[in-house]
């Protein structure tokens, strides 16, 4: 009788195989369920649908993010913006995870802007004024034409001082 040989066998976890896999080992079947891992799995709040190009084709995508939206696990915060949603302890409807202001500075930033603090927010820090910006003024540095918010709740924007 010979005695049973030991094998070591090395996986690359990116290949195709494994990357319809969550860590729980089950089959992510639908794009919706692989499009709901990667959010998950995500440490951004805002996406865009370039962040799921290889998933499948651009309507594909959009019909799982909206089917996502509607099952409450993202929220539209503008056109191909979606964030991160939870549900809210007070009213039982879906909310983002971050505050509007924090969301519409990282999706400019995700478009390819830049978010500077606002004339109101610098006067503030600069002792200048007592009066508390609301952080919905946001200042760009270029153009921006989005409306960025939800719930009837937009940010304004103004162009950003040169430095």
């Amino acid at each position: 009788m010979t005695k049973p040989k030991k094998c070591r066998i090395f996986v690359d976890i990116n290949c195709r195989i494994f990357a319809e896999l969550n860590m729980t080992g089950k089959r992510l079947k639908t794009l919706e369920d692989r499009v709901s891992y990667r959010i998950a799995r995500s440490k951004q709040s805002v996406f865009v649908r370039e962040d799921f190009d290889g998933l499948g084709g651009y309507d594909q995508i959009g019909r799982a993010l909206r089917q996502l939206a509607e099952n409450e696990k993202l929220i539209k915060i503008g056109y191909g913006l979606y964030a991160k949603a939870k549900k809210s302890s007070l009213s039982g409807k879906a909310v983002p995870v971050k505050p509007l202001p924090d969301l519409a500075k990282e999706a400019i930033e995700r478009l390819g802007l830049e978010a500077r603090p606002s004339q109101l927010e610098r006067d503030y820090n600069a002792g200048r004024t007592t009066q508390i910006p609301t952080g919905r003024l946001i200042a760009v540095k270029g153009r921006i034409s989005r409306r960025i918010g939800y719930n009837g709740a937009y940010v304004s924007y103004e162009r950003a001082a040169a430095r």
